[in-house]
C-alpha cells in the first residue's frame, strides 16, 4: 500500500464522517429543508454507489481473482463475497430496532419542527439515534478506504455518495437532543461525535490489510464492499429519498450518478 493512498483514504473518509456536523447545522439553523434537493441528492448517492460497486469494484474483484484462483474460480470467489457482503450489511441492519434506525426517517420537515414527547424521551431518542447511526458508519467507512487504495476516482466517488447521505443522519441525531436539552452546542457534539465511525472504520480496514497480506484478500475485500454498498443503496438511500415524496427527483438523482460515474471512469 502506497503511503500517499493511506492517508488520501483517511482524508476521505474523515470527510464523509463530518457530513453528519454539517446536517446538525443545516437541521439546526435552516428554516426549510429542500425535499426535491435532498431526494435528488439521496438518489444520485445511490447511482453512484450501485454503478461503481457492480462496475469497477466487483468487475476488479473478479479480473485479480481470476489472476490468482483462475478464471471459474475467481469469479465464484468474487461473487460469494459480494453476497457476503451484502449479508453483513443485512445483518448490521437488523441488530438495530426499526423504531431506532435512522434510516428509518419519515419526513425531514416533521423532523426540524420538533416531535412531542417528553424531554427525556427526546434526549433517549437521540442518542440511540446516534448509536444507530454510528454502527452504520463503521462498515461505511471500510467501503470508502479500502475502494480509494484500488482506484482514486472510485475512493472520492464512494466518499461523495456516503458524505452526501449522511446529512440527513446528522439532521435525524440533532433535532431530538436539541429540543431535549436547549442547546444547539450538544446537538452538535452528539451528531459529528456518531460521523467520527468513519474514520475508524478506515483504520480498522487498514489495519486489516496489514495483518493479512495474502494477495486474494484485497479483491475479495473489494467484492464485499461492493456488496455492502449495493445494500446500502437500495436499502437505505432509495427508500429515503422516496420517504421525502419526490419520487420522479429521486429517479432522476440514480441517473445523474450513474451517468457521472460512467463518465468519470471512461476517462
Amino acid at each position: 500500500m502506497e503511503f500517499e493512498k493511506i492517508w488520501w483514504g483517511l482524508a476521505l473518509t474523515a470527510a464523509a464522517g463530518l457530513a453528519t456536523g454539517v446536517g446538525s447545522l443545516i437541521a439546526l439553523f435552516a428554516k426549510h429543508a429542500n425535499k426535491k434537493f435532498l431526494s435528488c441528492a439521496l438518489g444520485l448517492s445511490a447511482g453512484v454507489m450501485v454503478y461503481i460497486s457492480l462496475f469497477e469494484m466487483l468487475g476488479e474483484a473478479h479480473q485479480e481473482l481470476g489472476k490468482i484462483w483462475g478464471e471459474r474460480l475467481g469469479s465464484f470467489g468474487g461473487t460469494g463475497a459480494f453476497f457476503a457482503g451484502m449479508l453483513i450489511a443485512m445483518l448490521i441492519d437488523r441488530l438495530i430496532p426499526a423504531a431506532e434506525n435512522p434510516h428509518e426517517v419519515q419526513d425531514v420537515d416533521d423532523e426540524i419542527k420538533g416531535p412531542s414527547p417528553t424531554k427525556k424521551q427526546l434526549f433517549r431518542g437521540g442518542i440511540l439515534f446516534a448509536i444507530a447511526i454510528t454502527i452504520h458508519n463503521f462498515p461505511e467507512g471500510m467501503a470508502a478506504f479500502i475502494s480509494s487504495q484500488g482506484s482514486t476516482a472510485a475512493g472520492l466517488s464512494i466518499a461523495a455518495a456516503i458524505a452526501i447521505h449522511n446529512i440527513p443522519e446528522g439532521i435525524t441525531v440533532s433535532i431530538p437532543i436539541y429540543n431535549a436539552t436547549g442547546s444547539r452546542w450538544k446537538a452538535f457534539v452528539y451528531s459529528f461525535l456518531s460521523g467520527l465511525a468513519e474514520p475508524l472504520g478506515a483504520l480498522a480496514a487498514f489495519g486489516a490489510m496489514q495483518f493479512f497480506a495474502a494477495p486474494f484478500l484485497l479483491p475479495l475485500i473489494f467484492a464485499s464492499v461492493a456488496g455492502i454498498m449495493v445494500f446500502l443503496a437500495f436499502d437505505e438511500l432509495l427508500p429515503l429519498a422516496e420517504k421525502y415524496g419526490e419520487h420522479h427527483w429521486a429517479i432522476a438523482g440514480v441517473i445523474s450518478g450513474m451517468l457521472i460515474m460512467a463518465l468519470t471512469l471512461a476517462l
